[in-house]
């Protein structure tokens, strides 16, 4: 797994490591969640999901076998967290995956977000991933729009006020990135 120093706003170093996640992280998953549900419009709920919801949310990524993950500063905090989930249910995308990072609110802007996704996309490729796609919420979120550029995704397209959150209507951009071989062999045959 990760591991990086980072300096956080009292300006001594802390260790962050990413990890997978575990049962006992949901509650702070939850929160980080649902401060951006309430928030934010990196999400297009407006209501948070409760614990159970996020556990059952959890149980269904890992039992497609992909990746769900935390980054844990050195006192055991929550900092963050990412999963890579279906893209879509059909058979024909199964090798296409969607990826999600939320960093907790008060630690914006100190590259944990990077160590996921930097983690995250390692893990999807050694599952055979072929295609992540990021579905971001809001074009006003240039924050995320440049982490995931910042990993070789490109846009492929702006959907236009396709929703509606704090009194306002909201765009989603799509961004996606090759993982491996890509397209330029077909799993299925070994190549």
């Amino acid at each position: 797994m990760n591991t990086q120093d980072i300096a956080p706003a009292t300006g001594q170093l802390d260790t962050i490591r990413v990890r997978p996640s575990a049962e006992d992280d949901i509650v702070a998953i939850a929160a980080i969640y649902g401060h951006h549900v309430l928030h934010g419009t990196g999400s297009f709920e407006t209501e948070p999901p409760n614990e159970d919801d996020m556990r059952r949310r959890r149980a269904d990524v890992l039992a497609r076998g992909l990746p769900y993950l935390v980054a844990e500063g050195s006192d055991g905090a929550i900092l963050g967290y990412a999963y890579a989930s279906a893209y879509r249910p059909r058979a024909a995308y199964r090798n296409t995956a969607e990826n999600s990072v939320y960093v907790r609110h008060d630690v914006n802007g100190r590259g944990i977000g990077r160590l996921l996704l930097q983690e995250l996309l390692t893990q999807c490729e050694t599952l055979g991933v072929r295609q992540m796609v990021a579905v971001v919420g809001d074009s006003a979120n240039l924050a995320s729009v440049r982490l995931h550029e910042a990993f070789g995704f490109r846009l492929v397209g702006t959907l236009r006020s396709v929703g509606r959150k704090h009194g306002r209507w909201l765009d989603t951009v799509l961004l996606q990135r090759a993982l491996g071989e890509g397209d330029s062999t077909d799993p299925n045959e070994g190549g």
